[in-house]
């Protein structure tokens, strides 16, 4: 092996320990990588359950299904991207993502098995595994779960932002996901309205 790897891979499992992590979940699957052990400029290979998994905090007037773990896959804090901004969540039967828009990015909402409805602009479509939905900024979308099982989606956007709104409104897995206070939920959406805008305050 050549010695500018063994660095890498000492210094990888040494953040690794630091941050009180194992190399391996129990069952033999790859852990997920903390974020701050991330070598930026190499870029990433990713499992299907690797990258920052957060889980949203419960909201006012929201249900329990928005409490379904999410995952933050490439950003500037993982992978070093200071463009993209890459994740995956799965959205719970019955549940939807609310109409809103996004000022500075497009986004390409890739899905990868389930079954939905997305409504972009004035139109609506149904959506299934394979199914793109490409979102140019300044446009309206939202999408709802009308299957029996997780829509699962994969989210790319083209400029950064989204993803500071997603982790002020959530916890990293397996800390306490705290209620957010009207108030509080109120004030974290105005930080972020100058890139996202919901239909609802």
């Amino acid at each position: 092996m050549h010695p500018s790897h063994v660095l890498h891979a000492a210094r990888l499992c040494a953040a690794l320990l630091l941050a009180g992590c194992s190399p391996l979940r129990s069952g033999g699957a790859a852990a997920s990588v903390s974020a701050d052990t991330v070598v930026h400029g190499e870029g990433l290979i990713l499992g299907a359950e690797e990258g920052e998994r957060r889980v949203r905090r419960p909201r006012p007037g929201g249900t329990a299904g928005l409490t379904a773990p999410f995952i933050l896959k490439v950003d500037e804090r993982n992978g070093g991207s200071p463009d993209l901004v890459m994740g995956y969540e799965d959205i719970p039967p019955g549940e939807r993502i609310q109409p809103h828009q996004h000022l500075h990015a497009d986004e390409i909402i890739f899905v990868h098995r389930g079954s939905g409805v997305a409504t972009l602009g004035g139109r609506e479509g149904a959506i299934s595994a394979g199914s793109t939905v490409y979102i140019p900024r300044n446009t309206r979308v939202s999408l709802r779960n009308t299957g029996s099982e997780p829509l699962g989606i994969a989210f790319i956007f083209s400029k950064p932002g989204f993803e500071q709104l997603m982790r002020e409104n959530s916890v990293p897995e397996g800390q306490p996901a705290t209620p957010v206070s009207a108030e509080e939920f109120a004030r974290i959406r105005a930080r972020h309205r100058w890139h996202t805008v919901y239909d609802q305050p």
